[in-house]
């Protein structure tokens, strides 16, 4: 049988953490399948992209969110950063673009080569659907008529923005000379959209051609192991957002709620250095950073701000998790696990020592908790997310029905 032809591969991301890692970690399995793949994302990714032995490009980098409007500076950035991008495309010749979600420039750039492109989701599936919550309030899906007709009212409100968000889109599209579209999430591939994350957490729906939940795609740095707290009791793990709660928080709030409970605490401050020091208790351990590929394994409990990497590590190894959220889409994270089974959601306002003493007692002494995230764990060990996107890709590349259709 004649081997399939080495595909080039373009993969660009998003530069935060939970972004840019399970694009590297796409674009690994896709070069370790024969494919050339080139990375495009922010520099301080590059060593981490070379060191897997993938070319490298560094992004223009932009505001996009909250969306800039596209006579602002920073919208007109994503024209630029676009055509910034044609001597890539000419160059590299791809024949299939991977795009984050949030990164609409490779997309742009894509179209106007006529490349096919695909869009990289690594979360829940963010788009509303008829009489579901709105994404990213933190609710969970109606139980009755009444309900579900309640959330399908608030869609023509969402809608007014979805519509802005099109027709800004439009002005920049216009600026690279391609049509405009009519679809709301514009930015989303209708020929091949991978969602990162367990189909455990997202709500029943009637899913879209072309979109595919695939499991999450994991990649970490490279980080030295670090002291475990020895003992017999519940091991619990404390991992913070990189992105959020600078002066560690939810942290403190743990260390001391956790102080005199049965339980071993290790926790990190993510390589901050906060204004005021931290107490540790003799239960816990402080530490820089967590190699998480060590310590989740070991977990009977991650308290986390509810970030989607961390969350899906965490059930990868099958521990329950306690959600803080702290903002962003953590409150939608937090209503998925505790949604699934998995875990418990904390509202910011309860975050407190007592809180969290109160819900880690709860989730350990409820063997519930941890055989939903057993189940997640076994799922995903039978699904590997980063194999699945990648024959998604393969396959949308050599697929001549998937090349580009006009705009709708």
């Amino acid at each position: 049988m004649a081997r399939p032809k080495q595909l080039r591969i373009v993969v660009a991301a998003f530069g935060d953490a939970g972004h840019a890692f399970p694009a590297i970690a796409l674009a690994r399995e896709l070069h370790r399948r024969g494919n050339e793949v080139l990375i495009e994302t922010w520099e301080e990714w590059e060593a981490a992209v070379k060191a897997e032995g993938l070319p490298f490009q560094a992004a223009q980098e932009y505001m996009v969110f909250p969306p800039p409007g596209p006579d602002t500076p920073q919208g007109q950035t994503v024209a630029h950063a676009a055509r910034a991008l044609a001597e890539l495309m000419e160059g590299f010749e791809p024949d299939l673009v991977v795009s984050d979600i949030l990164t609409l420039a490779p997309t742009l750039a894509a179209e106007v080569a006529g490349v096919r492109h695909a869009t990289l989701i690594p979360h829940v599936y963010p788009v509303q659907a008829p009489g579901q919550p709105i994404y990213s309030l933190g609710f969970w899906p109606a139980r009755s008529a009444v309900g579900r007709r309640m959330w399908s009212a608030s869609m023509p409100l969402i809608d007014n923005g979805l519509r802005q968000g099109r027709d800004e889109m439009n002005v920049t599209r216009a600026r690279l000379g391609l049509p405009p579209v009519e679809r709301f999430h514009g930015g989303i591939s209708e020929a091949l959209a991978l969602v990162g994350t367990y189909p455990q957490l997202e709500y029943p729906r009637k899913w879209p051609v072309g979109t595919h939940v695939t499991g999450p795609l994991f990649f970490e740095l490279a980080a030295d192991p670090v002291e475990v707290p020895e003992g017999p009791d519940p091991l619990v793990v404390v991992a913070p957002s990189t992105a959020q709660d600078r002066e560690c928080d939810l942290v403190r709030a743990a260390l001391a709620g956790l102080a005199d409970e049965p339980v071993r605490v290790l926790a990190t401050i993510n390589r901050r250095e906060p204004t005021e020091p931290i107490e540790v208790p003799a239960n816990a351990v402080l530490t820089d950073w967590l190699p998480y590929s060590q310590v989740m394994p070991q977990a009977d409990l991650v308290i986390s701000h509810g970030g989607h990497g961390t969350v899906v590590r965490a059930l990868h190894s099958g521990a329950p998790v306690l959600c803080c959220p702290a903002g962003g889409d953590m409150g939608e994270n937090g209503a998925r696990v505790s949604w699934s089974g998995a875990g418990l959601s904390l509202p910011r306002r309860l975050v407190s020592p007592r809180g969290v003493r109160l819900a880690a007692r709860r989730i350990l002494s409820d063997e519930r908790f941890r055989i939903r995230a057993q189940e997640i764990a076994t799922w995903s060990e039978a699904n590997d997310g980063a194999q699945r996107a990648s024959q998604l890709v393969e396959d949308t590349a050599r697929n001549e029905s998937s090349r580009l259709s006009p705009a709708r």
